[in-house]
């Protein structure tokens, strides 16, 4: 990536951006365990000049109209979540993949505000890289739900019950591939088969595997 004199890439000439979105204060203020982690993330993203935005209840922020980077934590963590962080050459190897069925989206992770003011500059890198690659229209290539292994007990499920093949088939992608993988991750036959059954009502609802 091209720098400009004061080391910021070139691709922010003229967008620079530090205005905090007053939709977004609430998620700051109120009460929780990574507050301190959260104000201090806000200040690194708005540093990398991108735009804050509300999304899903947390604070979002993109570039060119394009989502970036995502705040949200959990009970042991919070998290900086890159949406395509799988473009991102992690030379630090800090980006962790969620679950085996997320493709495009890696998160950095952080229990103590100390942890976040010693990598800053990381921090900002990846970020820019982030942008970068929105900037130049970078794509992640998905894999097809057709791609994922249909294991044998549910194929014989599908083929016993047309009605609950056609509701499958019916499931958006990724609910498909959630069901897929889950069902396959049985190591014995009858494990994989009772999950199948247990499933096969919320399949029938049109739900996912969470809903």
């Amino acid at each position: 990536m091209r720098l400009s004199s004061k080391g910021q890439p070139l691709l922010f000439k003229n967008l620079y951006c530090k205005k905090m979105n007053p939709k977004v204060d609430f998620f700051f203020r109120k009460p929780g365990p990574w507050q301190t982690e959260f104000i201090e993330l806000r200040k690194i993203a708005l540093d990398c000049h991108l735009v804050e935005e509300l999304k899903w209840g947390c604070p979002c922020y993109t570039f060119q109209n394009k989502n970036v980077i995502l705040l949200h934590g959990f009970k042991k963590y919070c998290a900086l979540l890159f949406f395509k962080g799988a473009l991102l050459n992690d030379s630090k190897k800090i980006l962790v993949q969620q679950t085996q069925n997320v493709q495009a989206a890696r998160q950095m992770r952080f229990t103590q505000l100390s942890e976040i003011l010693r990598q800053k500059n990381t921090i900002k890198k990846y970020i820019y890289e982030a942008a970068a690659a929105e900037e130049k229209g970078l794509k992640i290539v998905l894999k097809k739900t057709t791609e994922y292994s249909l294991s044998e007990e549910f194929q014989a499920k599908l083929s016993q019950m047309p009605r609950l093949k056609k509701a499958f088939y019916a499931l958006t992608p990724g609910r498909q591939r959630g069901y897929l993988l889950f069902f396959s991750k049985g190591k014995q036959s009858k494990t994989r088969e009772a999950r199948i059954e247990k499933y096969i009502p919320h399949i029938l609802s049109g739900k996912g595997l969470n809903d």
